[in-house]
């Protein structure tokens, strides 16, 4: 691939763009969130408490009180590690686009956004390349494949590192793993061939309403060349690595306070393919914290239900749910960072 593609900034004189969706105003914005929190605690406790009554309350308590304390401090580091390398990578991408923005003003941005992965499909991180269009004036079409890629390199990242051990820990469970694998391939393949890419959006531009913002998805199709083209793509998989890798070693410290002995190795496989499989639902809510709940039991040496169940909620806690309280905070500035008089685009 090549990252010397231009990209349509403007349409002809005379004509008319189409435009993409318009996202809701930053104060929908932050009333839509509150209702995603209500659902998404509201989930959580019913979650939490159903498996406490199953496990017994009594163990899981005991488990809590037996806990480590400071080796939450490290698990709690490591996942702020994880959101800056994370923040960086977006940065870097909008940088690769051509978009200037300050690094205070994209912090507070890549922050809002950590809030929205409550949202149903993950749909609320839109806020992010909308905000920077109020901030610079770039389309969206332009910095839509910025969170494209950024999301798409976490997921490379989970899938390599559950991949090392899936065959040693949950052979049965391989397919996971290895058919989004070959999903991912296979789409970074199709991008890499510009001739036929455009000849699947042409397709796609003769059906009705897609017809309206063809021009749209070619713009974001050359974009897309841009973030995934080799040096972007192999900067910010290592990237991903090393934070989701940060945050695995941050479920191995839980597990080491509950004086539990787990290899690095093994933590890895939970905590990535946890990750992985809960990646359909909102935060993962219900899927990544079934797996952190039942697969530990089988495979960490000293772990008893009570603590399996409780080492689930603490790195819950250290990664899910302080990325809300960040993106809540962050949630709170989207006002200013976006001024009504900008127009659409």
């Amino acid at each position: 691939m090549t990252d010397d593609l231009p990209y349509p900034m403007s349409s002809r004189p005379g004509e008319e763009r189409p435009s993409l969706p318009e996202p809701p105003s930053g104060q929908d914005l932050v009333q839509r969130f509150r209702r995603w929190l209500a659902w998404g605690i509201a989930l959580a406790v019913l979650l939490y408490v159903g498996f406490s009554v199953w496990v017994g309350v009594s163990e899981v308590s005991d488990a809590l009180r037996r806990f480590a304390w400071l080796y939450y401090i490290p698990a709690v580091l490591l996942t702020l590690l994880n959101y800056a390398l994370r923040f960086w990578k977006w940065h870097y991408l909008l940088g690769r686009l051509g978009v200037k923005i300050p690094w205070r003003e994209d912090a507070q941005i890549f922050g809002s956004g950590l809030a929205m992965v409550l949202s149903p499909g993950k749909v609320g991180e839109l806020l992010k390349p909308w905000l920077v269009r109020e901030r610079t004036g770039a389309p969206m079409a332009q910095t839509i494949p910025a969170l494209i890629t950024e999301r798409l390199t976490d997921g490379i990242a989970a899938l390599v590192l559950a991949a090392i051990s899936v065959g040693t820990y949950a052979g049965d469970q391989a397919s996971y793993v290895f058919v989004p694998i070959a999903l991912t391939v296979g789409g970074l393949i199709v991008l890499s061939s510009r001739t036929l890419s455009m000849g699947i959006l042409r397709g796609m531009g003769r059906l009705p309403l897609v017809d309206r913002v063809a021009s749209r998805l070619i713009e974001m199709y050359t974009a897309m060349r841009i973030c995934v083209a080799p040096v972007p793509l192999v900067v910010t998989v290592l990237v991903s690595m090393v934070a989701w890798g940060g945050e695995c070693v941050g479920y191995w410290c839980v597990l080491k306070g509950f004086g539990a002995s787990p290899s690095l190795d093994v933590a890895t496989f939970l905590y990535a393919f946890a990750t992985v499989t809960g990646g359909a639902s909102p935060g993962g809510l219900g899927i990544a914290d079934g797996v952190l709940v039942e697969l530990p039991k089988r495979l960490v040496e000293g772990l008893d239900p009570g603590s399996a169940l409780a080492s689930a909620l603490l790195i819950r806690l250290a990664t899910l749910w302080l990325g809300v309280v960040i993106g809540a905070v962050a949630l709170l500035g989207v006002g200013k960072l976006a001024p009504a008089s900008r127009p659409v685009s």
